[in-house]
């Protein structure tokens, strides 16, 4: 019967990971609509209305059409902002925070794909420099939580009895799936999109996944193809359009023999490329590390309409900026004249139809165009073909000042309240500066040979990878979008000097704005210098505890008076000790020995206590980050103050005590715990909300049982201890959590490498681990907290001073 049950298990869960590429790829097709719809009818009036002004000198009026539509639009994407904040950014990192094991609140619910996928139209088409690329992987990661659980806050009323997948990694898992999926649909690349799941979310990875994520991926990338290629071209069943984001495709005009795409030589610029791609990169992020902290304090304490406004002040600027850099200072540049010969293939004919539709002749004679309205005037997927494919020229001065402009105003408007992508406009960014760099080598240096568009792909492989730092994926997705392989070594090698490069200066700016937000990742590994700490030193030794046999009271004076979300089960073993030291003295001996060399929790505060006379006040702040939530309880609960003062009484085993009295000595405040296992608040929580416990004149057996789809039911959202009905609970009833804890979760003994724990920690996804002496005593409890880096970083510095 298991092993049915388990392959029944396997089964829902590729039909489940099918269905989460299949939806995220309909999410992609539905922005992608939507955007093109919006902008096709902004630009169809504004252009027009341009053509008839240029005659008669009303420029005025065009402008102010333009602002219209792209407010209007900037608006609604703002508005969508406020019903959800979390929706605002790119959503990657909050993507990569939960990967990792950080819970955002809000961040895969219902009503934020709505929220992201709506907003991300209307800020795309409202002409902001965003892309909708970044919001891709965020709404996949939704679709991949909210899918397999088959229910939703938003839709409260619709209940389905769904038993599978109740548990934080399964959700975890999907999410990653999901995640990949977004890049495979945005990006056309379904490989690029599993690397990109392994190397920026997932902490826990399994063989198994790579495969079910690889699948996940392909349908999204496939259904979007589908249906693209089915309502552009109306020829259903024929796969042209891979992503949402296409580079078309690279090729030498057929006629010109000497033409290659790049040669040994062009390595050396293109290294040259990254380096400089890369100090950009690390501007960008320094400049938008600087706007988000002057944001953090300024914009965001204010009433929530001053965001509006930002975003529209933002949006105001760029309309303005566009349109006037579009007629004062484009260059006219003749057309390219080579015809195209009757023997090239049809996809490459249609290509370049694609780039020469999208020029804009303003204020131009005929068979010229404005090379700066080409780029400012066309949705930046169109802007980005004409930097790859377009054979006519764009002068040096207007690259220059494209890529200047494009670059202060997408720094600026990256982190305002919008759902906004950041990779395509870095890689416009990019293309900007890589057109640059070849036309100067063309026309300077007098290298014929080069290919343009090779340049314009490395430049912005260079830029976007000084961003955001991403190697294997980036990589891949470049390859998969370019369909060109032979791009590999130039691209892997420009982006790897940019990280480098980057590095050198600052992080990348996903991981700037979850420092920001002060969310606790866990980074791949620890520095060597680390491994100087042992467990003993970054574990919290004052705990909070429950015993086997609880009284209510005592359970829910501890929930309520501590944010803890787990609690080692323990017993006190004073009696034993005395009867061990009556026994043979052989024993007593051992026992005299061990003690001498086994580390207590006494021990250790005492060792801490006394090494705190000696450091600064700031290094104390750190030694105990407890917040404990202060609970007032209303008057008529005198129930809870009876429970609250009983918490001073002097020690039966019922009481597990909060805050022992004063006068304790540091023995007895440190007790000698025996470790038992480990239970979740959610655990506890739940069992008292069943009544789950006896009276003290039963046995523990008469105590009522919950299987374990009872216990997770409320899955993933367990009732709050605040919410519970003291009236209905009896203080002097006892709990047994024995049946309920986890008997055996993973421990370390106190002189374990701080690497050791470190890797432990990290790949067994772990949310807190006992760390236990050689005679089984509980001595301490490590959490995510205790291992980030700057925490461990003031442990070392402590370290030093009490050497």
């Amino acid at each position: 019967l298991s092993t049915q049950k388990a392959q029944r298990y396997e089964a829902v869960k590729w039909v489940m990971v099918f269905a989460i590429g299949v939806c995220t790829g309909l999410v992609g097709l539905f922005v992608d609509f939507f955007v093109r719809l919006l902008t096709q009818l902004k630009f169809q009036v504004v252009q027009s209305s341009v053509e008839e002004c240029t005659e008669k000198g009303c420029l005025a009026l065009s402008l102010l059409e333009l602002l219209g539509f792209n407010l209007t639009f900037v608006f609604l994407a703002s508005l969508l902002v406020l019903i959800q904040p979390v929706a605002a950014g790119s959503g990657i990192p909050e993507i990569k925070c939960y990967l990792n094991g950080v819970k955002v609140p809000g961040v895969v619910r219902l009503r934020t794909v709505v929220c992201k996928a709506a907003g991300v139209l209307f800020s795309v088409a409202g002409g902001l420099f965003v892309g909708k690329e970044g919001p891709m992987i965020h709404s996949g990661a939704v679709v991949g939580a909210g899918l397999p659980q088959f229910q939703s806050i938003s839709l409260r009323k619709i209940q389905f009895n769904f038993p599978y997948f109740r548990s934080d990694r399964d959700k975890r898992d999907f999410v990653s799936a999901g995640a990949a999926a977004g890049v495979a649909a945005a990006f056309g690349a379904p490989i690029g999109g599993t690397l990109f799941s392994l190397e920026e979310g997932s902490s826990f990875w399994n063989q198994g996944l790579t495969w079910k994520v690889l699948f996940c991926s392909m349908a999204a990338t496939f259904t979007l193809n589908f249906f693209r290629s089915g309502i552009q071209f109306g020829s259903w069943g024929s796969f042209q359009l891979p992503g949402l984001l296409n580079f078309g495709e690279f090729k030498c005009s057929e006629s010109d023999k000497k033409c290659h795409l790049w040669t040994a030589v062009d390595l050396g610029f293109f290294i040259l490329m990254g380096i400089v791609g890369g100090l950009l990169g690390a501007t960008f992020n320094c400049l938008n590390k600087r706007l988000a902290k002057y944001r953090m304090r300024n914009v965001h304490p204010k009433p929530k309409l001053v965001r509006v406004l930002e975003s529209l002040l933002v949006s105001l600027t760029t309309t303005v900026v566009v349109f006037v850099a579009s007629m004062v200072l484009g260059e006219c540049r003749q057309m390219s004249s080579t015809s195209h010969s009757g023997n090239d293939t049809l996809s490459l004919q249609g290509m370049s139809e694609d780039v020469n539709s999208s020029i804009k002749t303003f204020f131009c004679p005929n068979e010229t165009y404005n090379d700066m309205a080409t780029l400012f005037f066309n949705p930046q997927e169109s802007a980005i073909l004409q930097l790859f494919h377009q054979d006519g020229t764009f002068s040096p001065v207007t690259l220059s000042l494209f890529f200047l402009l494009y670059f202060l105003l997408s720094c600026w408007t990256y982190g305002i309240s919008v759902p906004s992508g950041l990779f395509v406009p870095s890689l416009l960014c990019g293309a900007a500066f890589g057109r640059l760099v070849a036309n100067l080598l063309k026309s300077y240096i007098g290298l014929d040979h080069i290919y343009s568009g090779t340049f314009a792909l490395i430049g912005a492989a260079a830029f976007l990878g000084g961003v955001v730092r991403m190697t294997i994926s980036l990589t891949v997705i470049l390859i998969e979008s370019t369909n060109e392989i032979t791009y590999g070594l130039p691209i892997m090698i420009t982006l790897m000097v940019a990280k480098w490069t980057g590095d050198f200066f600052n992080k990348g700016i996903y991981d700037i704005h979850v420092n920001l937000r002060g969310v606790p990742l866990l980074e791949w590994e620890t520095e060597v210098e680390m491994d100087k700490l042992r467990a003993s030193d970054i574990m919290e030794p004052n705990l909070t505890y429950v015993y086997p046999h609880t009284r209510i009271q005592s359970l829910v004076s501890i929930l309520r008076t501590t944010v803890h979300h787990a609690f080692p089960v323990v017993t006190e073993n004073r009696g034993n000790e005395r009867e061990f030291m009556k026994g043979n003295q052989l024993i007593s001996n051992n026992i005299k020995f061990k003690k001498s060399s086994i580390l207590t929790r006494a021990g250790e505060q005492r060792r801490r206590s006394q090494s705190m006379k000696s450091y600064p006040s700031s290094e104390l702040r750190n030694m105990c980050d407890e917040h404990i939530a202060t609970e007032e309880p209303p008057e008529k609960e005198d129930l809870l103050q009876q429970m609250l003062e009983r918490r001073y009484t002097p020690y039966p085993n019922l009481y597990p005590d909060q805050s022992p009295s004063e006068e304790w000595t540091m023995e007895e405040r440190f007790r000698p715990l025996t470790f038992h296992g480990l239970i979740l608040r959610s655990q506890l929580v739940t069992l008292l909300v069943r009544g789950v416990c006896y009276s003290e004149t039963q046995s523990s057996a008469s105590q009522p049982r919950l299987s374990h789809a009872e216990m997770s039911e409320d899955y993933p959202r367990y009732p709050d201890i605040h919410d519970l009905d003291l009236t209905l609970l009896n203080p002097r009833m006892i709990v047994d959590v024995t049946p309920y804890m986890n008997p055996s979760p993973f421990a370390v003994s106190p002189n374990t490498h701080v690497s050791q724990v470190f890797n432990l920690f990290r790949t067994m996804g772990l949310r807190h681990l006992p760390v236990v002496n050689a005679v089984g005593e509980i001595v301490g409890i490590i959490t995510r907290h205790n291992l980030t880096h700057e925490f461990l970083q003031a442990r070392l510095r402590q370290h030093y001073q009490t050497i």
